[in-house]
């Protein structure tokens, strides 16, 4: 994500059409993920699915915005960061939480679940490669992406060290390092919606 959610405005149809396949598969796993890190008690599939979340909701605004003025784009870009740094924060606390009391995520939940989440950008990524000799907006929906499938190589990792170690400690690790991303993701929004705002702001005489 990041360079404000009012970016991932598409100029035609198709590009359009790329963006509303993305938004509905990054959707779809955000809830996927986010369903089976809970039940395999995994940070690191929580994180992975606020991660996946934050890129559904950048191609939302993206949509939705198209058209409309500088001023409603950077009001839906704040909102959209000030959930996500919320959420990245709840992420970090629950990686306290489960450090404190203790966890027992479950390896195999979570090497499926990134794997299919890995299927899933794998797919966004061939779709979206066209776009990114693009615009500015444009690579980045390619470049954050392939930045997802980094974070699903990281869980899958995790969840192969929490089998072979017997230890909650790297889901932790992961978990946390996703969580750090999406936070300077949410900064990164709401000062791009900062700048915008004040530039769709007229000067006072």
């Amino acid at each position: 994500m990041s360079d404000c959610g009012c970016h991932h405005e598409a100029k035609n149809a198709q590009e359009r059409r790329v963006l509303r396949i993305a938004l509905a598969l990054n959707a779809a796993m955000a809830i996927i993920g986010g369903i089976a890190g809970w039940i395999a008690q995994s940070t690191g599939l929580l994180a992975d699915a606020l991660d996946m979340l934050s890129d559904a909701t950048a191609y939302a605004i993206g949509l939705i915005a198209i058209g409309r003025t500088t001023r409603f784009k950077a009001n839906a870009a704040w909102l959209s960061g000030s959930v996500l740094l919320v959420l990245g924060l709840g992420v970090l606390v629950e990686v306290g939480r489960r450090m404190i009391h203790g966890a027992e995520p479950l390896s195999g939940w979570m090497i499926g679940t990134a794997l299919l989440s890995l299927a899933v950008n794998v797919t966004v990524l061939r779709m979206l490669s066209p776009l990114k000799s693009g615009e500015v907006h444009l690579r980045a929906t390619w470049l954050f992406t392939r930045a997802d499938v980094v974070a699903n190589f990281g869980v899958i990792l995790a969840g192969i060290l929490v089998l072979w170690l017997g230890s909650p400690y790297p889901d932790f690790i992961i978990g946390t390092l996703i969580g750090l991303y999406v936070i300077k993701e949410a900064v990164e929004i709401l000062g791009d919606a900062r700048r915008a705002r004040t530039e769709s702001t007229p000067p006072t005489a």
